[in-house]
C-alpha cells in the first residue's frame, strides 16, 4: 500500500480586528447660484461620483405627456451649446465618465462617475448638459423612438407587465402613480422637442437642485472646481409645489393578466404602507425582510425550499415618495413566479405563512440573522463613492437628514423581535393585499376564486 505523501499547505486567513464603521457624514453647502452641495471625502476612492438631483417629479408632467421627464433626462447627454451628441459621447469618453439619468415619482437624477484626475472635466460636462442643454429636434425624436421600441418588450416581460397592473389597480385613476413611470404609447408618441424644452425651462434650476460629490477629494480644491462648473448654471427661483398625498386602495382582490399558454404565473402582491419619516421603518425592514428578504427568509424556505414551487420569493418595501408630514407612502411587495398548475396551492402556502407570522410570530433566530444581514454587511455595501452618493442622494430626496442612514443601522441593531413581528403583519394583513397574477386564466383562475383572497378579475395582456 502507497503511503500518501505529506502535503503541505499555507496556514488557514484569520479574521482581523473588527473596526468601527459609521455611514460617512457629508459637508454641506451652497453655491452662489442657489445649488445646495453635500460632499462627503472618501480617501482611497480614486473615482468620484457625483448624483444631481432635480425637482422636477413625474407628477410635474403636463396631462397628456406622461414621460417627457424620461425624455429629457435622457436627452442631457445628447448634446449641449458647445458640444454635439456625438462630441458630447467623445468628451465623456476621453474623461473615463460615465453619465446616467434617469427620471422617478420624486424627481429626476444624474449620475456621473469619474476619474478623480478628471474630476474638472467632469463637472465641466455635466454643467454644460444642466447649463445648455440642446434638445436638438432630431435627437429627441430619436430617443422617443427607442422609448416607443421599448414598451412592447416591457409589456411582453411578466414581471413588468405585473407592476404595471399593479399600479393601476392601487392608485386612483387621476394618480401619476397609477400610470407607467416612463409613460405610454400614447402619450410618449405625443412628445417633441418643445416639450421636453418646455418641461425644462418649467422644473429644472439651480436653487431647487442639489449635487452630491463623493470621492477622493484630496489635493482637490473643490469648491473653485464647483464654482467654475456647476456654479455657472444660472435660474430663477421657484416656490415650493404642493405635493399631494400617496393614497390608494388595498382592498383585498386578485387581478389575473391573461397570458394563453403561460408555463409560469408572475406573482406581485402588494399595498401601500409606511415611508422612511415613520418610527416603524426600522422594524418594518427587519421584519419585511424576515419575512422573505433572502433565501433563508420564510417564504423561501417554505416555496422554494419545502414545496418546490419557485427559485425564489422576496418581500421588500419601496419607497415611492418620502415627506416628514405623512403624505409619502412605500411601496410593500411580495413578488415571484411559481409553475403553472401549482398557483393555487403556492397562493395558499403564502397565505398560510402569513397567517402563522400573526399568529406566532418571528423567531429571535430570524431577526439575529436579519440583523447581521442588514447591518453587519453595510461597510461592505458602501465600498464604492457610488453606492455613498446614491444613498445620500436619496436621503436629500426623500427629506431625511443628514445623518438618517447612520441612525438607522442603530436603529436595527436595537429593534427586538416582537417589534418586527408586529410591522410585519402590519404590513401585510392578509385580507388588505391586492394580488395580480400575469398568467394562464383559464388554468389559475378556478383554484383562485376557491382560496377566498379576494374577488377575482381577469383582464387582457395587451
Amino acid at each position: 500500500m502507497t503511503e500518501l505523501a505529506t502535503m503541505d499547505f499555507h496556514p488557514q486567513p484569520q479574521a482581523g480586528d473588527a473596526r468601527p464603521w459609521a455611514f460617512p457624514a457629508p459637508e454641506r453647502g451652497t453655491l452662489a447660484n442657489g445649488l445646495t452641495v453635500l460632499r462627503c471625502h472618501r480617501p482611497g476612492q480614486q473615482v468620484v461620483a457625483v448624483e444631481v438631483l432635480l425637482d422636477a417629479p413625474l407628477e410635474a408632467e403636463p396631462a397628456g405627456l406622461d414621460g417627457v421627464a424620461t425624455i429629457m433626462a435622457r436627452a442631457f447627454s445628447e448634446g449641449t451649446d458647445k458640444h454635439s451628441a456625438e462630441e458630447f459621447a467623445a468628451e465623456l469618453e476621453r474623461a473615463g465618465a460615465t453619465l446616467d439619468a434617469h427620471a422617478d415619482h420624486p424627481g429626476v437624477r444624474l449620475s456621473l462617475e469619474v476619474p478623480a484626475s478628471r474630476l474638472a472635466k467632469g463637472l465641466g460636462l455635466i454643467a454644460d448638459a444642466l447649463r445648455a442643454p440642446a434638445f436638438a429636434d432630431s435627437e429627441v425624436e430619436r430617443l422617443v423612438r427607442n422609448r416607443l421600441d421599448e414598451i412592447p418588450h416591457e409589456l411582453a416581460n411578466p414581471s413588468r407587465r405585473a407592476a404595471k397592473e399593479l399600479s393601476k389597480e392601487l392608485f386612483p385613476a387621476q394618480s401619476r402613480m397609477s400610470r407607467p413611470r416612463q409613460g405610454t404609447e400614447e402619450t410618449v408618441a405625443a412628445i417633441d422637442s418643445a416639450a421636453v424644452r418646455g418641461f425644462y425651462e418649467k422644473h429644472v434650476r439651480p436653487a431647487t437642485a442639489t449635487a452630491v460629490v463623493v470621492g477622493d477629494l484630496t489635493g482637490i480644491d473643490l469648491d473653485a472646481l464647483l464654482g467654475d462648473t456647476l456654479g455657472s448654471w444660472t435660474g430663477s427661483s421657484a416656490e415650493p409645489r404642493p405635493v399631494p398625498p400617496v393614497t390608494a386602495d388595498d382592498t383585498g382582490r386578485v387581478v389575473i393578466v391573461d397570458r394563453p399558454g403561460a408555463v409560469q404565473t408572475q406573482l406581485l402582491i402588494g399595498r401601500i404602507g409606511s415611508d422612511r419619516h415613520d418610527r416603524v421603518w426600522p422594524a418594518q425592514v427587519l421584519g419585511t425582510y424576515c419575512l422573505g428578504g433572502t433565501l433563508t427568509s420564510r417564504l423561501d424556505r417554505v416555496l422554494r425550499e419545502e414545496k418546490g414551487y419557485t427559485y425564489g420569493v422576496r418581500s421588500f418595501a419601496q419607497v415611492l415618495r418620502s415627506a416628514p408630514d405623512g403624505t409619502g407612502a412605500a411601496m410593500l411587495a411580495i413578488s415571484g413566479s411559481v409553475d403553472t398548475p401549482n398557483t393555487g396551492p403556492a397562493l395558499q402556502d403564502l397565505w398560510t405563512v402569513l397567517r402563522t407570522l400573526a399568529a406566532e410570530g418571528l423567531t429571535d433566530a430570524e431577526r439575529d440573522v436579519a440583523v447581521q444581514n442588514l447591518v453587519g454587511v453595510a461597510p461592505l455595501k458602501y465600498e464604492t463613492a457610488a453606492a455613498v452618493a446614491s444613498t445620500l442622494a436619496d436621503q436629500v430626496e426623500q427629506h431625511l437628514p443628514d445623518d438618517y442612514q447612520a441612525t438607522l443601522y442603530r436603529q436595527l441593531a436595537a429593534t427586538g423581535t416582537v417589534e418586527a413581528t408586529a410591522a410585519a403583519v402590519s404590513a401585510f394583513p392578509v385580507d388588505r393585499l391586492v394580488t395580480v397574477l400575469v398568467g394562464d386564466a383559464a388554468q389559475i383562475k378556478g383554484p383562485v376564486e376557491a382560496l377566498g383572497i379576494g374577488e377575482v378579475a381577469v383582464v387582457a395582456a395587451e
